[in-house]
């Protein structure tokens, strides 16, 4: 999923890290069509069976 408002674009995707489900958010600053600024977090999945809903990590 990518998100865009002005300067700021927010990607959020789901992959694997050392064998674990994981998910990546990566926050991007544009400026003068370059990227100018980039924050990352990955956090791991929860398992399935302890989610509050059917919609996952999104």
């Amino acid at each position: 999923m990518v998100l865009a408002d002005g300067d700021y674009a927010l990607a959020c995707s789901e992959g694997s890290f050392g064998g674990v489900a994981t998910t990546y958010y990566d926050l991007f600053r544009v400026e003068n069509g370059y990227i100018a600024e980039h924050w990352d977090v990955m956090e791991t999945l929860a398992a399935e069976d302890t989610w509050q809903n059917p919609n996952g990590k999104f």
